[in-house]
């Protein structure tokens, strides 16, 4: 029988937990669908697992590839989807079993094009769902999907800009299914993480929802988002992420491009250029980086006075931000490199010590780049510890 729903799951070596991954996939109460398990070049047993799952259950087709990155498998998958819907799952995590039958029935209800449902952070030791302000079965139509979701994808406006390390909550294209049809018309497809440098997910989906008339968001945990044993943006320092990133902010500007109003958007962007000034610069202060101290002040010092950065620094307004980020802005803004230096170290320590307890086995994205920045290059929204006490919602 044709699947209604293909979720494509891209693998490089995760031998270890590829079956929790699986298992929960099967175990899905909707019946009808297919997991296209993509094989990235994978050196350890991945495959192995796979043709042991794929002899037991007729549902799991194998794309055996060699390695080109959690982009190019995501593409290849969905070039081979038979459904007509769409979903992805990253092979570390996992889903509850009415998440794919409850995201359908709901697009079915109410004619939506994109679902979205909510999703638990694990890690390991403790769990923590993420908080969404958008109540249970909230509809978007027409001009809504642009102004609500393509601009949020896009960059936050307003009070969003309270709570940078929820930047990319939205983005993540794991938390929904898609109409094939929309993805196809449209011809969307991943960016390779070594042009843009991070966030594929958010800009896959800033063309996804440009193409969209509907969304529907369902504000139920049903995906489990394993972070126990991922690395960050500064894992390994990458000196060309700046240049990835202005590549990226150029996709984004590009995708967005004639909506119903393009100057909140050109707005959105430029304040998630500013607010990316975070990450970038926590990439200068990576151990992994061989520069002195006195380097890293001067990178740290040029990626400040860097053009577009800095017009959009300038631009930037932190009243709504708590104490520390309006000192933060303040001094990105004068090009104050050390107290940023020192700053940003304070973020790294508090990092640190927040995932301290959690010693999940090593693990690697599904890309070529085991050190991609943050597992599927979408992380951005967690480079900062959260609020524990206001515990923002996005």
């Amino acid at each position: 029988m044709k699947p209604i729903i293909s979720i494509v799951v891209p693998i490089y070596n995760m031998e270890g937990y590829l079956p929790r991954c699986l298992d929960s996939l099967l175990r899905q109460t909707y019946p009808l669908f297919e997991i296209v398990a993509v094989n990235d070049g994978s050196t350890d047993s991945s495959l192995a697992v796979l043709k042991r799952y794929a002899a037991a259950d007729s549902r799991i087709r194998i794309i055996d590839s060699a390695n080109g990155g959690v982009a190019a498998a995501r593409n290849l998958g969905m070039a081979s989807c038979r459904g007509e819907y769409i979903g992805f799952v990253d092979p570390d995590d996992w889903v509850e079993p009415e998440m794919y039958g409850e995201m359908h029935a709901a697009s079915l209800e109410h004619d939506a094009d994109i679902v979205m449902c909510g999703y638990t952070r694990e890690f390991g030791t403790h769990a923590n769902p993420k908080p969404f302000s958008l109540p249970d079965m909230t509809i978007l139509r027409g001009d809504e999907v642009q102004t609500g979701m393509t601009r949020r994808l896009v960059g936050p406006i307003g009070a969003e800009t309270a709570s940078p390390e929820h930047l990319d909550a939205w983005g993540t294209v794991w938390s929904k299914l898609y109409r094939a049809e929309l993805l196809s018309k449209s011809g969307i497809a991943f960016e390779d993480l070594s042009v843009i440098g991070s966030n594929e997910d958010t800009l896959f989906n800033v063309e996804a929802f440009r193409g969209a008339s509907s969304f529907l968001f369902l504000n139920r945990p049903y995906y489990h988002y394993w972070r126990a044993n991922e690395g960050s943006i500064t894992t390994r320092y990458k000196p060309e992420l700046l240049k990835q990133f202005l590549v990226q902010y150029d996709k984004l500007g590009a995708a967005a491009e004639g909506g119903p109003n393009a100057s909140e958007y050109r707005k959105a962007l430029g304040n998630r250029i500013a607010l990316n000034v975070m990450g970038l610069g926590l990439n200068i202060i990576s151990r992994s980086n061989p520069a002195s101290l006195r380097g890293k002040l001067k990178q740290l010092k040029e990626l400040l006075s860097q053009p577009r950065m800095k017009a959009s620094l300038g631009e930037f307004d932190a009243s709504a931000s708590p104490l520390v980020w309006k000192l933060f802005f303040a001094a990105a803004r004068l090009r104050l490199a050390l107290p940023i230096y020192i700053m940003l170290n304070g973020i790294e320590l508090l990092r640190t010590r927040k995932k301290g307890g959690n010693k999940g086995a090593a693990s690697h994205s599904a890309g070529r780049d085991h050190h991609e920045p943050g597992r599927t290059g979408n992380d951005a929204h967690e480079l900062l510890p959260a609020n524990e006490q206001k515990r923002h919602s996005v």
